[in-house]
């Protein structure tokens, strides 16, 4: 049944909007949000399952043009691809999220270089790689808004997690660059760097970790992708995003406290 909520009026009435890793976890809930604003979408997984078509049924049911592309965001033949479709579909892009990633936990001592590599591969160089492919037609509109999913281990690191907290501190960084280069451009550029929450992507942390996370946690609670997503409405959005570039928005249960 569609939704009777008209999504035309909302704050992102009409904008066309990437997300990846939009099958689950963070991405499936900010394209939700984004949906629920009237955002067209163009939704990115590398697995083309279930998932990914049950987060595209449910936009639409908000009454936005919504289309999916399997596609791995760490090869850069299959970002190209995958944008050239997305423009083909909704036009000039508007709105880029950058969320695909994957978490393991090894300590170093342990850790194979593959493991490494790919972890880098898939939390940081697909952010190179979209951001890049998206850029001359932001350029061109002389518009756009990048939001960069990093992680607050990318500022406090975490035994076990040293791929992962240097990936994801690795966005961070890159979004302070890249917001210093396009800002003239129109082209705003941020990071949100969430604090534990719960999705599919922990599945290989320990229930014994994740209480002990818990419990390290000023508010005693790890969070939910959907008290992610507004934070990411928030700098799609205007006049909400319009002042933020090169900013880490951290929606972390007080994990870190800059």
């Amino acid at each position: 049944m569609r939704n009777t909520r008209s999504a035309a009026n909302g704050v992102l009435g009409g904008r066309a909007a990437v997300v990846t890793g939009a099958a689950r976890g963070i991405g499936a809930a900010i394209a939700l949000a984004f949906a629920a604003e009237g955002a067209r979408l163009c939704l990115l997984d590398r697995a083309e399952g279930d998932g990914l078509s049950e987060t595209a049924a449910r936009c639409a049911e908000f009454g936005v043009d919504v289309s999916t592309v399997k596609a791995d965001v760490s090869l850069e033949d299959e970002v190209d691809a995958a944008i050239a479709k997305a423009s083909e579909n909704l036009g000039a892009i508007d709105i880029l999220v950058n969320n695909a990633a994957i978490l393991t936990n090894c300590r170093v001592a342990d850790m194979p270089a593959t493991v490494f590599d790919e972890t880098v591969a898939v939390d940081l160089r697909s952010v190179f790689l979209c951001c890049r492919a998206v850029l001359p037609s932001m350029t061109s509109a002389g518009y756009g808004r990048i939001i960069n999913i990093a992680s607050q281990l990318g500022l406090r690191g975490g035994p076990g997690l040293a791929h992962y907290s240097a990936a994801k501190a690795g966005v961070i960084g890159f979004t302070k660059s890249l917001a210093r280069e396009v800002a003239e451009d129109g082209i705003t550029v941020n990071c949100i760097a969430p604090g534990p929450i719960d999705t599919p992507i922990a599945g290989d942390l320990s229930a014994e970790h994740l209480e002990a996370t818990r419990l390290s946690l000023p508010l005693r609670r790890i969070g939910l992708p959907a008290e992610v997503a507004p934070t990411a409405v928030l700098l799609a959005s205007e006049p909400g995003g319009n002042l933020y570039t090169g900013q880490t928005l951290g929606p972390n249960s007080g994990d870190v406290m800059p």
